[in-house]
């Protein structure tokens, strides 16, 4: 049946509790604000289904009901948005973002506001963009992917969070338990364009997101922003080295930590003896098969930004 009102599918996380009684009056004004410009919307939970593929393709069969694209809205933190936008690639139909992370680097790098009602706006009345994505094997990643000391940041990070709250200081203090506590050497070989490099390092960081490499006053950022591979990674292992890294990190002058080295590419391949390595994808623990294969697809993803956005 064909119909002539534009599909809005709103998909989020129950977790997040973003249906908790505090935000019942956000949640009427979203649905007014988009019913106002015409959208028919159907809201669509996460663990409704058993994965995000059959959820994704029920969403995307709706949508081919109608004879505008319409747009499907992810609402939540980097986990909810990676997930939806990783079904989206190459797709006509444009991503909305309702920004409910911590940090919202993917948000705040194309001029979305962090106020729900105003993104809400830029979903109803903004332009779909292209931005770049990155894939390492077959997982996107839209900030960053990284191995070594980033995922156990990452696991302690949300013990934090679970104990007192989400609060960006956590990410540090975090960073500073691992270094205390649990520090990991990788042994890797690291080819970048057909030049392969031996490497030990305690951590291997790529980056997509050219705000938050802009915030670490990374050189790189701009690397990322033409859409090429950019990578971070750390020579040494010792405790005093890597906590000076850790007080330039949170200076936002990572660059100038010593023994921090940058580099860029189109093709990364990362080997190990491993059969498997620990990677931190936008903020999720992955075990992935290697060698790893890290490449930027460019263009790749339609997302609704306000008209005088810049596109990434």
């Amino acid at each position: 049946m064909t119909r002539f009102l534009k599909p809005l599918s709103m998909i989020y996380n129950e977790k997040s509790g973003f249906h908790a009684t505090q935000n019942d009056d956000i949640y009427e004004q979203l649905m007014t604000i988009w019913s106002e410009h015409g959208f028919e919307i159907q809201v669509f939970d996460l663990a409704s289904e058993p994965n995000i593929q059959t959820l994704m393709q029920k969403v995307l069969t709706r949508h081919q009901q109608f004879n505008d694209v319409g747009v499907i809205v992810a609402a939540g933190g980097d986990g909810t948005l990676n997930a939806v936008a990783s079904q989206l690639l190459h797709q006509d139909i444009p991503l909305g973002i309702l920004p409910l992370g911590t940090f919202n680097y993917v948000a705040r790098v194309l001029n979305i506001p962090l106020d729900l009602l105003a993104a809400a706006n830029v979903i109803a009345t903004g332009e779909p963009r292209l931005s770049h994505v990155a894939k390492i094997n077959d997982q996107i990643y839209l900030n960053n992917a990284s191995l070594g000391l980033y995922p156990l940041f990452i696991k302690k990070r949300e013990l934090y969070n679970q104990k007192f709250g989400r609060f960006p200081l956590h990410a540090y203090t975090s960073g500073l338990d691992v270094l205390i506590r649990d520090r990991k050497e990788l042994k890797l070989e690291i080819d970048v364009d057909q030049k392969r490099y031996p490497v030990k390092t305690p951590l291997l960081f790529f980056g997509n997101n050219q705000l938050q490499l802009k915030e670490m006053n990374l050189k790189i950022a701009q690397c990322a922003a033409l859409g090429e591979v950019a990578g971070v990674i750390l020579a040494k292992t010792d405790k005093l080295s890597l906590f000076k890294t850790l007080v330039q990190l949170i200076r936002g002058k990572l660059e100038q930590a010593a023994d921090v080295y940058s580099f860029s590419g189109n093709l990364v391949n990362v080997y190990s003896k491993k059969a498997t390595l620990t990677v931190a994808i936008d903020g999720e623990i992955k075990e992935m098969s290697t060698p790893l294969h890290v490449h930027v697809e460019k263009n790749a993803l339609k997302i609704m930004v306000p008209y005088d956005s810049a596109s990434v």
